[in-house]
């Protein structure tokens, strides 16, 4: 038995409006820091315009999610394209990788031979980054409260202001030390925020693809809540996996009293119900049995690669 409880967005067009503003502001302070960090020959600069890049990148990713996701599911895909989410999430953070690699290898170059940098140039250009990146926090910061994507998006304009941070503090020791070695240095502090958040990024993204179990819940709570509920002996083959960010799911066999139908649509419901409730499971599938499946090969077969 199955029950899909989906959570309606209090606000999609809303969300959708968040991170267009933000897409926006990110898009444009890139073009702007790329040409800036040209002028300025200042390596910093250009290493934030690559972060605020890939943001970019991962703002638009959020805002396809939102439109993709709104796609009814059909036979070939009963779970619709959230996946899709998933996919993008990987690549993007692949990308994130191979950007701060490529940052610290120039900061390097940089270091054997430091290049005159424009502090000044440098300087003002970061700080209308700055400004910028606070307007889109503002933007983002009351969607972060309800929605998973728009969090996302919200964090990685908080990785944006570090940098946009990192390079003003660069500018100023260049105009009042010209010390220019200031300009590798901050590179490779935002080249390690970067790789810092790729790695995790990848990380969770391919364990959601594994189908690993959510980080914050744990199958072992999971079991004794469930085994709380009255008329039920026990719970084995129990699966928990990600669909997609925030969307979790559960299947798993309840074992109870030889009882009549009505009582075991009752028990599936306080069992759906509770899953809801306290971990946020909105699709659970539940196999009711009155005896213990353990001569089925089917369950052999769970029980061998992860079943409970």
């Amino acid at each position: 038995m199955s029950d899909h409880i989906h959570n309606p967005p209090s606000s999609v067009k809303g969300n959708q409006n968040r991170l267009l503003i933000a897409l926006s502001i990110t898009g444009l302070m890139t073009l702007v820091e790329v040409v800036g960090g040209l002028l300025s020959n200042s390596l910093a600069l250009l290493s934030d315009a690559g972060h605020m890049f890939t943001d970019t990148l991962a703002l638009g990713l959020s805002l396809f999610a939102l439109n993709l996701a709104k796609r009814p599911a059909d036979e070939n895909r009963t779970f619709g394209y959230l996946r899709a989410e998933i996919l993008a999430a990987l690549i993007n953070g692949m990308i994130l990788i191979l950007i701060s690699g490529f940052i610290c290898y120039e900061a390097y170059q940089r270091f054997i031979g430091p290049p005159e940098v424009h502090g000044g140039p440098m300087l003002v250009i970061a700080a209308i980054g700055l400004i910028a990146n606070l307007a889109g926090i503002s933007v983002l910061h009351a969607g972060s409260r309800e929605n998973l994507n728009v969090r996302s998006a919200f964090l990685h304009m908080w990785g944006d202001t570090i940098s946009s941070l990192g390079v003003i503090i660069a500018g100023i020791i260049i105009l009042v030390a010209g010390w220019n070695i200031a300009d590798p240095i901050i590179s490779i502090l935002i080249g390690m925020i970067i790789l810092r958040g790729a790695i995790r990024l990848v990380w969770e993204s391919v364990n959601i693809l594994l189908e690993a179990v959510p980080k914050h819940l744990g199958t072992s709570l999971i079991i004794e809540e469930i085994k709380n509920i009255s008329g039920l002996r026990d719970v084995h083959d129990v699966h928990v996996w990600t669909i997609t960010s925030g969307v979790y799911a559960l299947s798993a066999h309840l074992l109870i009293e030889d009882q009549m139908v009505s009582r075991t649509a009752e028990i599936s419901e306080q069992v759906n119900e509770m899953l809801h409730r306290k971990f946020g499971i909105g699709h659970s599938t539940l196999q009711l049995e009155c005896e213990e499946c353990q001569s089925s090969p089917v369950c052999h077969i769970e029980n061998r690669f992860g079943g409970t």
